[in-house]
């Protein structure tokens, strides 16, 4: 639990340094003053880095192990967060947030591959799921720690706090970003004191050392243990993106199941909620205290990751797919619908009657369905789903096709609502029902099986 945790540590900085940008919005458009397009592209910078980060992580961890691979990221997180807190321009922001970015895609790719590794087959699904816990914790603490700095700010002229005004030296969405320095300090003290993966360690020869790591954290039949390791080494190379070539679309059948699986997850716009929450419920009128009312939906996201730790290896990974996937078309339509009826007042948009506590109910109704399902189990599906003999790179594939999808819909979400927010919610939710076929006929459930032995 504690090796698990540790290394899951890479994906609260994944949750935090993704979403806080959330709380800062606001607060970056006023200081540099930009519009939607610019903004949309600052927010999505990340994850442009993401998908390069993502890209590369799996590849790189093969050449200098798992541990120096999660050392490296927490460095490029502490080096984003304090650029991130000194800019000169909003262009020299989104390159500092780009640094972050390689690093949220480093940390998406080694910590599932890790905890896959080093965890046993019987518990791997729960262990794993680690790992989206710890993303929606740092989504959470992230909305904490902004709200908290917001309340710490001046109060402007209008009577709400003011995120351009002087708090210590520096303007208070300056400290929201800046705060994820502290997490990043710890991911680096926290994978010092961790193991090495001991496939990666007889993958280099270090047999003993293997050994011993098995022998700690498994016990048993540590001899059978690393004849099993070994059965897969021996049929595993150091795998490259030209090994995933094959089939009638160009790539192999499960690389294009773990593409899309990254994509789905996406596309039914999830992010939406964690990036632009703050502007969303500010922009239908729900503006008494918005970024108090975006807390919400990262502590539901928490409930939802127990819900799916507590299920994943006894209902499986396919039915808690197929049961979110029809909750999430739930909440989107209906939240579609509410955003349908709102108003435009004072040149503002709003949300008449009941239409706003409709749509803020079935929004969470979307995030609580995403966070038991796809939320958990796409990062568990990539780190165990692929064969032994192609995992790195279809694992940075599928990784880098999650970033890329994600920066697709985080960069067109603040045009897209301009032009009709209600149709936008219409499109995530297509997405949602189209994963439901998608899930039954070509998702394979994978609980319970060693990942030496996938094929």
């Amino acid at each position: 639990m504690f090796i698990a945790g540790a290394a899951a540590v890479g994906g609260f900085l994944f949750g935090y340094d993704s979403s806080n940008i959330n709380g800062a919005v606001l607060g970056i458009q006023h200081h540099f003053q930009v519009g939607d397009g610019v903004t949309g592209l600052t927010v999505s910078s990340a994850l442009i880095g993401s998908a390069v980060g993502a890209w590369f992580g799996g590849l790189l961890s093969d050449r200098i192990g798992r541990i120096r691979t999660m050392q490296l990221a927490a460095i490029l997180f502490l080096i984003s967060a304090l650029g991130a807190m000194f800019p000169f321009s909003v262009w020299d922001l989104a390159i500092w947030r780009v640094i972050g970015g390689i690093a949220i895609g480093i940390a998406s790719v080694i910590g599932p591959a890790y905890i896959a590794e080093v965890a046993p087959p019987a518990y791997r699904g729960r262990l794993a799921s680690l790992q989206q816990l710890a993303i929606v914790l740092g989504i959470g603490v992230s909305a904490l720690v902004n709200w908290v700095i917001k309340a710490l700010s001046p109060v402007g002229a209008d009577g709400s706090h003011d995120l351009n005004a002087s708090t210590g030296g520096l303007e208070a969405w300056q400290w929201m970003l800046g705060a994820a320095a502290i997490p990043a300090i710890v991911y680096f003290v926290l994978a010092s004191i961790i193991p090495e993966s001991p496939h990666y360690l007889l993958s280099i020869g270090k047999t003993e050392r293997a050994r011993k790591v098995l022998a700690d954290v498994e016990g048993g039949d540590v001899d059978a243990k690393l004849e099993d390791i070994r059965r897969g080494l021996r049929t595993e190379k150091k795998s490259r993106v030209r090994d995933l070539i094959g089939g009638k679309l160009g790539l192999l059948p499960i690389v294009w199941v773990g593409i899309a699986l990254a994509v789905f997850q996406q596309f039914v716009g999830i992010n939406v909620i964690f990036y632009y929450s703050d502007t969303l419920w500010h922009s239908v009128g729900q503006n008494t205290d918005s970024l108090l009312i975006s807390m919400v939906s990262p502590v539901i996201n928490i409930i939802g990751t127990f819900i799916a730790i507590a299920f994943i290896d006894k209902v499986g990974r396919k039915p808690l797919l197929l049961i979110g996937s029809v909750g999430m078309t739930i909440g989107l339509a209906v939240a579609a619908i509410a955003f349908g009826n709102a108003q435009k007042v004072n040149g503002d948009l709003s949300l008449p009657g009941a239409w706003g506590p409709v749509a803020l109910v079935f929004a969470n109704i979307f995030v609580i369905s995403f966070a038991m399902s796809w939320g958990v189990i796409l990062w568990v599906m990539l780190g165990e789903m692929f064969p032994l003999r192609i995992r790195s790179a279809a694992l940075a594939v599928g990784t880098a096709a999650n970033w890329v999808a994600n920066w697709a819909v985080t960069v067109s979400f603040p045009s897209m609502a301009d032009w009709n927010l209600s149709v936008t919610y219409w499109i995530y939710a297509a997405f949602a029902v189209l994963s439901i076929p998608f899930a039954l006929k070509f998702v394979r459930e994978t609980k319970g099986t060693a990942i030496e032995d996938v094929s």
